[in-house]
């Protein structure tokens, strides 16, 4: 049987669209026996993997993916319902743009710091993104510019959009140029707007905000990959409320914090928790406001296993 090589671009839970070298898509899925390596995910595919597979029925253009190629990397999270899993958000990305608002509805930075835990684990760049700043008074916007300020000299990289402002769109576009992205954040943050801003051929569908809870309504159900023009390609997730950090042991959680990192040699004791234990160098940060008090709750809440919904 003959194998061929293809890119996962949508996954659908249990089919999978395959696009093969040439460009041409087929409807995938795994076949039976199917050993996994790696974590324990929900789903064993993620969009941006690649495989190899065999056409299994070439009129109806169905193929059976028989390997699932090794990864440069990938985001993982806590599955939702089945906490001992992880839900595989992407595969193979070069950088991850995370899509926040103040309000309408309101990201946490304990939210942010969860998902910035993540993509450090697996050393995936992140640019924060954020969006709706025309929605701000005078004060609110000061506040933004503070939590901006303090994760750019934490090294990611920060953009303020407005889509009525026509705010940082081309500043939007420039980002994923030439690159693989994965796009996330809360439902209803305006990712498929700013989306549609920069590539209004895709028609991403979008929802006005609900009013229960103030949550945005999912448009998204699963992942997608868009290719927006040779060499740059999007990845739309789900919007995610909530976003367990998944296998990560307690002991090196630290190192996932660059400021944190950077004072690890520091501490009395090499096994040091930063939570009690006596001439702690991250505490003393902290206290000393070298450290945010909010990235060392982030560090506590996560630490203890936390609800992050908030």
């Amino acid at each position: 049987m003959e194998l061929n090589k293809g890119l996962i671009m949508r996954s659908t839970g249990s089919w999978y669209e395959v696009r093969s070298e040439s460009g041409k898509v087929f409807a995938g899925r795994l076949k039976g026996k199917f050993k996994l390596k790696g974590p324990k995910t929900s789903n064993p595919i993620a969009v941006g993997d690649h495989v190899m597979y065999a056409v299994e029925d070439a009129a109806n253009e169905t193929v059976v993916i028989e390997e699932i190629l090794p990864r440069t990397n990938y985001i993982i999270r806590k599955s939702v319902h089945k906490t001992a899993q992880g839900q595989l958000m992407a595969a193979n990305v070069d950088q991850a743009i995370f899509v926040m608002t103040l309000k309408s509805p309101k990201t946490s930075l304990g939210f942010l710091d969860r998902f910035l835990v993540t993509a450090e684990a697996f050393r995936i760049p992140v640019q924060i993104v954020f969006n709706k700043m025309d929605l701000l008074s005078e004060e609110e916007q000061d506040q933004v510019f503070e939590y901006a300020g303090l994760y750019q000299e934490l090294g990611y990289g920060i953009l303020f959009t407005s889509i009525p402002a026509n705010q940082g769109v081309e500043e939007f576009k420039a980002i994923f140029q030439n690159k693989v992205s994965l796009l996330a954040g809360h439902s209803g943050v305006g990712k498929s707007s700013l989306m549609n801003l920069v590539a209004p051929g895709l028609q991403i569908k979008t929802k006005e905000i609900s009013d229960f809870a103030q949550k945005g309504v999912h448009t998204t159900t699963y992942s997608t990959m868009w290719e927006m023009n040779p060499g740059t390609y999007l990845i739309d997730s789900p919007g995610i409320n909530e976003m367990g950090v998944f296998e990560m042991e307690k002991a090196e959680l630290a190192h996932y914090f660059p400021e944190m990192r950077a004072l690890l040699g520091d501490c009395k004791f090499n096994n040091c928790l930063h939570l009690s234990e006596p001439a702690c160098a991250v505490r003393k940060a902290v206290e000393e406001g070298d450290i945010a008090t909010s990235r060392y709750l982030s560090y506590m809440s996560i630490f203890d296993n936390e609800d992050n919904r908030r």
